[in-house]
């Protein structure tokens, strides 16, 4: 098995209702663990807590109770100061990519300024030579330093995402339904992309999606949740050949699945830039 490189125990997670009123549990007793290398899918229906997870894993949220240990280093009360060596190994795709694309920046600066921000380039020039060759490692050609998030597709905004998170050098990347706005052969090309960085880079990833084909299709491990609990965990091909939870049987009984084809990612046409 591959070391543990973020590991949760017990995990709980809540937000503020109001003034003097109890916060309300999101995230219930939650314990998992991800080794280097490791992509873990966590799967379930909207409002099953799988984001508000996430973020307490790269520690965004504070847990009202559990702890979260990463690369060895309880991080479950450290204060933003203490984390903030910690940001570069623990890196976020998010959802939507026009949202979290500044508008106001060429993707050349949206790019080198995390670089310099975290020492990684001591000289603009460094930076942009380091930006343009994550690109080309994601598939998008240069040209799209010199050009606004709006100017880009769905696709290609998400790939710059991926491209900002990936050039850090993390450990660990939580990805929030990455492919969920995107058209299908989209999709398969961002998955795919996913599939060689994660493997190239030995990256452990945590995979939030509601859909089970592409849990399915990238994840070693998967964890279904439900109301905020695990319901069943377990590698992906047991848990979909014989699920033993009622609800993933039901939920994969609500969006049937073809019989897995493992190498239809590789057969995909390449993007096209």
């Amino acid at each position: 098995m591959a070391e543990i490189l973020l590991e949760a125990a017990n995990l709980d997670v809540g937000y503020a209702t109001g003034w003097a009123k109890p916060a309300t549990v999101v995230v219930k007793n939650v314990s998992l663990s991800i080794g280097r290398g490791e992509v873990v899918g966590i799967v379930g229906e909207s409002g099953s807590g799988k984001t508000t997870l996430g973020r307490a894993l790269l520690g965004l949220v504070r847990p009202l109770a559990g702890t979260i240990r990463f690369a060895g280093t309880d991080i479950t009360r450290l204060d933003e100061a203490a984390m903030r060596p910690l940001r570069r190994r623990m890196q976020m795709v998010f959802q939507d990519p026009m949202a979290s694309l500044n508008p106001r920046h060429m993707i050349a600066r949206i790019l080198t300024a995390p670089l310099r921000l975290h020492g990684l380039a001591r000289t603009q020039r460094e930076a942009l030579a380091l930006a343009s060759q994550t690109l080309d490692q994601v598939g998008l050609p240069l040209a799209a330093l010199q050009r606004y998030p709006h100017e880009l597709s769905g696709g290609q905004r998400q790939r710059v995402g991926i491209a900002r998170a990936v050039m850090l050098k993390p450990d660990f990347v939580l990805a929030d339904e990455i492919v969920s706005g995107l058209d299908v052969s989209t999709q398969a090309q961002v998955l795919r992309l996913i599939g060689d960085l994660s493997r190239d880079m030995g990256l452990a990833m945590a995979f939030i999606s509601h859909d089970l084909s592409v849990i399915r299709a990238v994840c070693d491990r998967v964890l279904v949740m439900r109301q905020g609990e695990i319901t069943e965990e377990g590698a992906c091909e047991t848990v979909f050949a014989a699920p033993r939870s009622p609800y993933t049987r039901s939920l994969i009984d609500a969006i049937p699945l073809p019989v897995p084809d493992p190498h239809w990612l590789a057969r995909l046409p390449e993007a096209v830039p």
